[in-house]
């Protein structure tokens, strides 16, 4: 094979489609834009125009609320912390905090988070010291229940609800 052999194989390169190039082309005239009219043109921005009619987003009322301030956690459960306890990636005998879970990759350790919420959702059968942004309930009672403790950083809703009135 020489130099001046070398050709692509059959279909590697696809020809343009010359648009706008006479009627017999099968994409002439209007191009594949239909007739005239607006749409017909470049630079169309018609998403919610219903032609002067007040549009449906208008016509609706605006409902709910969005806090921007909301504090975001990211979510661990009880069985996944027990089955990184029992994989090695965290120390059972040593208290555990956010910072060891982010390192063993237990939880996200995205910027969205404002820190650790601990869910009860599996089982916890070991002892452990536990220190997170916050704990429902039920996964501090399944802690202790299993002879460790809980600790949060974060106030309750409850308490910052008292604080303020």
């Amino acid at each position: 094979m020489k130099l001046h052999e070398i050709r692509d194989n059959p279909g590697a390169r696809k020809k343009a489609k010359r648009i706008g190039r006479g009627i017999g082309s099968g994409k002439g005239k209007t191009g594949g834009r239909g007739v005239k009219g607006q749409k017909a043109r470049t630079g169309v921005r018609l998403n919610g125009f219903e032609g002067g009619q007040l549009p449906i987003y208008r016509r609706l009322p605006k409902r709910g609320f969005v806090n921007r301030s909301r504090k975001v956690y990211a979510p661990l459960n009880l069985g996944v912390l027990d089955k990184a306890i029992e994989a090695g990636r965290l120390p059972a005998d040593r208290p555990i905090d956010e910072a060891m879970l982010r390192a063993a990759g237990v939880v996200r350790a995205a910027p969205k988070y404002a820190g650790v919420r601990l869910l009860a959702k599996g089982a916890i059968r070991r002892p452990v010291t536990i220190t997170v942004s916050g704990a429902s309930a039920a996964a501090i009672a399944a802690v202790q229940a299993a002879g460790g403790s809980v600790t949060t950083t974060a106030a309750a809703p409850a308490e910052a609800g008292a604080a303020t009135a």
